[in-house]
C-alpha cells in the first residue's frame, strides 16, 4: 500500500539508530529469531537487501553465487554496509511507485505493495530483534505498528509455512498493536536475552 511509503524514511531512522549501537562484544549476543544471534541477524540484512533493492526498483535479482548462512557479510566495515543498504532501501520504497504494480523477489512474482511491507517489516520487527538482543529499546510509530500488525495478518500462514515466521505467539487482551504485530510474526513481546 502506497501510503506506507511515508513510514519507511522514519522506520529506517529508529532502525539505523540500533544499529550504530551494537558493539563488537554484542556480535554474538542471541536475538528473539532462535536461528540468529547478532552477527547472523546482520548477514541476513546484508544477504536480503539488495534483493529487496531490486524487487523495489522491478530490476533483476542480485546474481549470488552462495546462500545466506554462507555469505559471511559481516567483516570490519558492515556498520557502514548496513547504513548505505538501508538509505538506498528509504531512497526506493519511500516514493509511492515503488509500492504500485507487480514485480519479482528473485523468481516470485507478487505485488509490489507486498514487497515494501516487507521492507518496513524488516526494519521494524528486526530492528527490535536487535535492540532487545543488546539491551535497548525500539520507538515505533503508532502508523508503522499498525501497518506491521496488519501485514503480519496477512501474510501470517504463508511466512508461517515459509518458516519466514515462527509459530504464533498469543499476546494479551488489550496489547498494543506492535505487540500483537510482534506476537502474529512469532516473537514473544516479552523475549529478553
Amino acid at each position: 500500500m502506497s501510503e506506507h511509503a511515508a513510514l519507511i524514511a522514519p522506520a529506517a531512522r529508529e532502525f539505523t539508530g540500533i544499529l550504530r549501537g551494537i558493539g563488537e562484544a554484542d556480535l554474538a549476543a542471541r536475538t528473539p529469531c532462535a536461528e540468529y544471534d547478532v552477527r547472523s541477524l546482520l548477514n541476513h540484512l546484508l544477504y536480503w537487501g539488495p534483493w529487496l533493492e531490486a524487487a523495489g526498483s522491478k530490476a533483476p535479482p542480485p546474481a549470488v553465487s552462495t546462500g545466506e548462512a554462507e555469505a559471511g557479510l559481516v567483516g570490519e566495515g558492515w556498520l557502514g554496509a548496513v547504513e548505505k543498504q538501508t538509505a538506498r532501501l528509504v531512497e526506493i520504497f519511500g516514493a509511492p511507485e515503488a509500492w504500485q504494480g507487480m514485480t519479482a523477489l528473485g523468481t516470485a512474482e507478487m505485488p509490489a505493495s507486498i514487497i515494501g511491507d516487507m521492507v518496513l517489516g524488516e526494519f521494524v520487527f528486526h530492528g527490535w530483534d536487535l535492540a532487545r538482543a543488546t539491551g535497548r529499546s525500539l520507538d515505533v510509530a503508532p502508523e508503522a505498528a499498525e501497518a506491521v500488525h496488519a501485514s503480519a495478518e496477512a501474510m501470517g500462514d504463508r511466512a508461517r509455512a515459509m518458516k519466514v515466521y515462527g509459530e504464533e505467539v498469543a499476546v494479551a487482551d488489550g496489547a498494543t498493536a506492535f505487540a500483537r504485530a510482534l506476537g502474529v510474526s512469532g516473537r514473544n513481546p516479552d523475549w529478553n536475552p
